[in-house]
């Protein structure tokens, strides 16, 4: 790795690269310690330690809503903006249809997800406050101040999508990827010293089993996330009067939808303890005893709450892989480019034929992406160790962005390779 990044340096447009996504990190981690007044941290920081769903906001943001920054919303409603502009281009044929014109469709997209991120980070930032306030950990402000702090979180998400952006531009990668990827690496060196000073009178067992299933972990996430189904097609091109055949490769990725089965999922999971909170209010008896069984059975430790969250993550799976792969509109760009897959004639059979692979392969992909969200449980059970767990989107997000940034990156330095040939 050492040898690979000297390599990099040594070209001087990949280094400027380098050196700009590195100047924005430094932006962003500096942005992420401003803090806006009239808030109890050690208050905020122990309700984000006891709920799930504000810890996996605190994971996008960078730790910035612990520190309760300006950038404290992070990048959460530009992500949910994206993931509701993706199922709305599924949805309404106008916005299909402007995905399809190449880089003018993509940007005008790209267009609506801005625009679309404004409400929804205004949304967001007020939704923050009324928890907050609600928790004890903000006091009543005047409408004037509320005003004045929801604009502020709402134009720090606007900030980090504008350096985001940024950064894909003239840096390395992708931009909102790898804001992501620097919140969650910095969060790292706090837990393992938290673990550290928790288990130093307890023996380094557990840190190590936890260490060993880390490796095999990262080794399974990098083999699914890079793993493929090549299906084999063959065309036939006229040559001199005559056809020739060629054979080519349509790749089948196993896990298809990413993070995203996780997030819609732990957004639900989550519902039965909050309503289990509000119904314990209730003076029915029998009101109080469904409120108690959901605060009991719905926690991060408990089965039925694991159970739950696998499940969901293994039908958004499906859902989210059905939206993005369309076997009858692959089948029929096949057909129109001439091509077949040996032994299946084209059309409705070859999109008949994709759909069973899709289906066969979205189960590994759904049961590994369902593991991977119910692994900090596994891993406290097994370790002991609740201070330092290896969560399963901060992991898939990790491995993605480093596999995507060294890839882009090689690309680089093999053109760079290649015109110097050519010269």
């Amino acid at each position: 790795m050492a040898g690979f990044l000297t390599n990099a340096f040594r070209i001087k447009d990949l280094r400027k690269k380098l050196l700009f996504t590195l100047f924005v990190i430094i932006i962003f981690r500096i942005l992420s310690h401003v803090p806006i007044p009239g808030v109890d941290l050690l208050a905020l920081r122990s309700l984000l330690a006891s709920n799930a769903f504000l810890g996996l906001l605190n994971l996008f943001s960078g730790g910035s809503l612990e520190n309760f920054s300006i950038v404290t919303l992070g990048l959460n409603p530009y992500i949910n903006a994206s993931i509701i502009m993706q199922l709305l281009t599924m949805v309404f044929p106008a916005l299909e249809a402007l995905s399809k014109e190449g880089e003018f469709g993509r940007q005008q997209i790209n267009q609506y997800t801005r625009l679309l991120t404004v409400p929804l980070a205004f949304v967001q930032a007020y939704s923050v406050y009324f928890l907050l306030k609600n928790q004890g950990i903000i006091s009543s402000l005047s409408a004037f101040n509320i005003i004045v702090m929801v604009l502020t979180m709402t134009a720090g998400t606007l900030l980090l999508m504008w350096i985001g952006e940024l950064l894909t531009e003239y840096g390395i990668g992708n931009g909102i990827s790898m804001l992501i990827f620097v919140g969650i690496v910095s969060s790292l060196p706090t837990s393992f010293g938290q673990t550290l000073s928790t288990t130093s009178s307890q023996g380094y067992g557990g840190i190590i089993t936890m260490v060993v299933i880390s490796i095999a972990v990262i080794a399974g996430v990098v083999m699914v996330n890079e793993g493929t189904r090549n299906i084999p097609i063959e065309y036939a091109r006229k040559v001199r009067g005559a056809f020739q055949g060629g054979a080519n490769y349509l790749p089948l990725k196993v896990n298809q939808a990413g993070v995203i089965p996780i997030i819609f999922a732990v957004s639900l999971v989550l519902l039965p303890s909050i309503i289990g909170r509000y119904l314990l209010a209730s003076p029915n008896p029998s009101v109080q005893n469904i409120a108690n069984f959901l605060n009991t059975n719905f926690t991060s430790t408990t089965f039925l709450y694991n159970l739950t969250y696998f499940l969901l993550v293994v039908g958004f799976t499906y859902f989210y892989t059905a939206v993005q792969v369309n076997p009858e509109k692959i089948a029929e760009d096949i057909k129109k480019s001439g091509g077949f897959i040996p032994g299946i004639r084209p059309g409705k059979p070859t999109a008949e034929y994709l759909s069973r692979v899709i289906t066969r392969i979205t189960l590994a992909g759904a049961v590994f992406l369902g593991l991977i969200a119910i692994l900090p449980s596994i891993v406290q059970n097994f370790t002991s160790v609740s201070t330092l767990t290896v969560g399963g989107t901060s992991l898939l997000i990790v491995v993605s962005v480093v596999l995507e940034t060294i890839r882009q990156m090689e690309s680089m330095m093999e053109t760079r390779n290649y015109e110097s040939f050519i010269e």
